[in-house]
Order: structure tokens, then sequence, then C-alpha cells
């Protein structure tokens, strides 16, 4: 039933994407994969990741820059892709800080380069990977899409709206997907399950920033790419929907979870809360379930089995 639809996926090698781009092969699309490998963490953990579908014939691998405007013009006319689910991004919030003029060259301009090409090459829908760092600090709880959103407390956060904005201006069928606190199996390892998991299991100490009383929507990827999927169905002329647990964890409480699953106590070192960092993260997911019959399916003790179960075979 897929097997002439063509997707094109930026950020294919990184943790959301690859989990993303081997489903869809598993389902029968063909798959375009875009990513240029930066540093930001080890291009050799993203290797891996892709080279569970490497050789699958459905797929094909650009190694390329969102930024090179010429090598996605390749690529698009090449492709010919009916669909764009964009999740290459320069990630991280407090990362954003330190150089928050690489952050917009590729959260802006890069999006901005794919809009202009999916309109070119008449794109049937563009998928667009935002965050739920676009809310700030909100008061009213969960977070709603109909909310007002608050200024941004980062730079990345500010490069998300930016782009959410251009993909509103393109009047292309656009869905813009929120998500939050994504982790599961071959997450980034600037995240904190990996160093938090890694540092328990290690003896190692763990900083912890404040008193652990932030809250966090944490999702597990297979509810995050099951939501992508649905999108994929369920295509709009424009929509904002969150993809989240509905359910926020306190920082504490996370910790206490990798303590329970390993059977060991975390060394904790505390540090002042991050600026950079809010207080609680909390999707309403009543606009996933109406629009995309959707709902997370994994509770955070179970998909943080799940995550040190895979790290533990990826450590030896």
């Amino acid at each position: 039933m897929n097997k002439n639809k063509i997707i094109l996926v930026t950020g294919h090698a990184g943790f959301i994407g690859s989990h993303l781009a081997r489903k869809l092969l598993d389902l029968g699309y063909r798959v375009v994969g875009i990513d240029n490998y930066n540093d930001f963490y080890s291009p050799e953990i993203k290797a891996a990741n892709v080279d569970a579908f490497r050789n699958h014939p459905n797929f094909k691998e650009y190694k390329l820059d969102i930024l090179d405007r010429p090598g996605l013009e390749c690529c698009f006319a090449a492709s010919r892709p009916e669909i764009v689910i964009h999740l290459a991004a320069r990630a991280g919030v407090r990362p954003s800080l330190t150089n928050p003029q690489l952050y917009r060259k590729v959260n802006v301009t890069g999006t901005k380069n794919l809009l202009e090409l999916a309109k070119k090459y008449k794109v049937k829908q563009f998928i667009f990977a935002s965050s739920s760092s676009v809310y700030g600090n909100q008061t009213k709880t969960p977070f709603s899409e109909a909310n007002v959103l608050a200024r941004p407390v980062s730079p990345y956060a500010e490069t998300k709206l930016a782009a959410e904005n251009l993909c509103k201006q393109s009047r292309l069928p656009v869905t813009i997907l929120r998500f939050f606190t994504v982790y599961g199996p071959n997450g980034r390892p600037d995240m904190a399950p990996y160093l938090f998991t890694k540092a328990i299991l290690n003896n190692q100490p763990i900083i912890r920033y404040g008193d652990g009383s932030t809250k966090r929507d944490y999702t597990y990827i297979d509810d995050i790419v099951s939501g992508i999927i649905a999108a994929i169905q369920r295509p709009f002329k424009f929509e904002v929907i969150n993809l989240g647990n509905n359910h926020p964890v306190s920082l504490n409480d996370f910790i206490k979870t990798i303590e329970i699953i390993t059977g060991k106590t975390a060394k904790i070192i505390e540090k002042p809360r991050h600026l950079a960092d809010v207080p609680l993260t909390f999707a309403d997911i009543n606009k996933a379930q109406r629009l995309l019959a959707w709902r997370p399916k994994t509770d955070l003790k179970t998909g943080l089995e799940q995550f040190i179960d895979s790290y533990l075979k990826s450590a030896k």
C-alpha cells in the first residue's frame, strides 16, 4: 500500500529520526534520509543508529547539511518526496545559550530552505518537529496548543517558535508536532536518562540542578513515533499538535525510578537551577486524541526499563 510513497526524513541518523526511519521502512514506505552527522554528539553513535537499516532496499541516504541549499535542491530533484518530516535541528536548551547564532542559522534558515523546496517540488505534506520549549514559563496547565505562548527562555526555544511561524506562513499543508522530553533506547548521550544511568551504574555522582522539584512530561520514543505515523496518515491544511505523556514527573522521582531499576543509589551533587530550565512541562493531549486518535501507551518505569536494558546491552 505504501511502497510508492516517498518520505524525506531530515535528521534520520539522530535519536528520533533513526527510530522513525526504521519504522517507516517496516511499514513499506520508501525513505530518503538527510543528515550531516555533525559533532554535537559522536557521529559514530549516529552511524550505529543507521546501521540497522542502512542496506534496506527502500532507503537512500544523503549526507547533507540543511543549510546546503544546492545540495538540498539536488536531493529534492532526484527523490521527489511526497512527504517531508523535518526533524533535523541543532538540539538542546542549555547549549543554545553559548552559540545562539548557530541555532538560529540551522533551525530557522535550514527550515526555510526545506519549506521553499517543498513548495517548489509540490510536496503534499510537511511535518515539522517542534518542542515543548516554545511554551516557556506557562502558568496555565496542562499546556494547550491554544495557550498564548510566553516569551521563550532560551535561543533554542526562540528558533523553534520562529520555525513554526515560517511553517504557518508557507501555506503548505503543515502539521507541527510539539514533542515533550523524548527518551528511550539509543537516546542522546547529553540527556538526563543517559547521563544519570551511566553515572549511577558506575557509582559516579550525578548533577541535579535545583532541589529536584522541576517536572518534565517524559515521553517514550515509541509513542512519539506512533504519533508521527498517525500524522502522516491524517494530513491537515495546518495544525499544531502536542505529543506528550500527559503525566509530568519530578526530577527526584525520575532519579528514584532509575535507582529502583538499577538497584543502585544515586550520589547527588546539587547545583542552582539553570536559568534556561522551566519548572514544568505538561502536555494537553486532547487535540492529539481527537485529530490523530493518538495517546501514549508507555509509563515512565516501563520506558526507563527499556532504555536501561538497551544501555546495558550496548555497554557490553
